[in-house]
């Protein structure tokens, strides 16, 4: 017993000499920012505005099955309170990401249900189609059909939204329209579960290059950007790295680091531009009183203050298909209200993240 103890103590002041960099695997913990309230179905889509509310909306499934009604929008203030809930005219039950858009200042939300692109009014839920998708698709004969999934911008304003089933980045103006084709790639379909292929996608701060992930696949995908005078032009698609359980949501740091959700793994991994790992995040911890212990098949992410929200999606995969059997759903289907979560934001041994 007395060597055991010395063994211990000796692997802790090991552990301890380690430069910073040896300790970047302190996941930290997520603890809850917000819980939706009762009845609501599981939270996808998340963004902040300037003064730290949280915008949340849901994808339409709950551990019973499909909601039925129009879409939800949930706002929270900067500490996690609900200011309101808001129904959103027209649309599915089924939403996806949302964006204000940086240069006019417009909520987009996807209706992943409708495949269209809305424009909504916040506080009273009025939508307008912002983009809608042209006749016929890129690849008509695919069995899933449209998969609107996450959206980002350039900085001329230029709209971007990844298509899950058709393996496609969608694109249009600032002001909408019906979106045109910026990329289509077999690497942005997948065969794999999820059946989700292109999923969140970024620039990096250069805009030389658009990352996207694709769920089935555990990778993320590099699309070269060109500039032009219109916005840029995509090259030849390629695989950036492997091993992401689940890759969806995703961000893209001030030193062109990617903050990616990994659904199906209950994390979040931090990559360097070189494609390596250089932290993972988060944990499930089990679930209490109806809902995750810290994170449970994690959907989106955004910066908040100095943390990191992350919305807990909780969808037990089996309601899409029964094959779709994960190593969460039986967890998933035990969840009764959802959350979104908060970490810190801080890398160990990497210092603070740069927006």
């Amino acid at each position: 017993m007395r060597g055991l103890k010395i063994g211990i103590t000796l692997a802790l002041l090991a552990w301890a000499a380690l430069p910073e960099q040896g300790r970047a695997w302190d996941r930290g913990h997520a603890h809850v920012f917000a819980t939706l309230p009762a009845g609501a179905s599981g939270p996808e889509g998340l963004e902040v505005d300037r003064e730290g509310r949280v915008y949340v909306t849901t994808f339409g499934f709950t551990s019973a099955g499909p909601a039925s009604g129009a879409g939800q929008l949930f706002v929270f203030d900067q500490d996690g309170d609900l200011l309101r809930q808001v129904a959103i005219a027209g649309a599915s039950p089924h939403l996806l990401g949302l964006r204000f858009h940086p240069n006019t200042g417009a909520l987009l939300v996807i209706d992943f249900g409708n495949a269209k692109v809305l424009e909504v009014d916040p506080h009273t839920g009025a939508s307008t189609v912002f983009m809608s998708l042209p006749s016929p698709l890129p690849h008509p004969t695919l069995p899933l059909g449209t998969g609107l999934n996450d959206l980002t911008f350039d900085r001329a304003g230029n709209v971007y939204v990844s298509d899950s089933f058709q393996g496609v980045v969608w694109t249009t103006g600032q002001q909408g329209g019906v979106g045109s084709v910026w990329v289509d790639s077999p690497l942005l379909r997948t065969t794999g579960v999820p059946p989700f292929g292109a999923n969140g996608l970024r620039f990096n701060r250069g805009e030389t290059a658009m990352f996207v992930a694709n769920t089935g696949d555990d990778t993320i995908i590099e699309v070269p950007a060109m500039a032009g005078m219109a916005g840029p032009s995509a090259g030849t698609p390629s695989v950036f790295t492997n091993g992401i359980n689940g890759a969806d949501g995703l961000l893209v740091d001030g030193d062109d680091n990617l903050w990616v959700v990994a659904n199906q793994a209950d994390e979040i991994v931090v990559v360097d531009p070189t494609g390596k790992a250089i932290a993972k995040l988060g944990d499930f911890g089990g679930l209490a009183h109806g809902s995750p212990i810290q994170m449970l098949f994690p959907a989106s992410i955004r910066f908040h203050g100095d943390g990191l929200l992350v919305t807990n999606l909780s969808h037990d995969l089996r309601l899409i298909d029964p094959s779709f059997e994960s190593v969460g759903s039986e967890w998933c289907a035990q969840v009764s209200r959802y959350t979104v979560v908060r970490l810190r934001a801080r890398l160990r041994g990497f210092g603070e993240r740069s927006d």
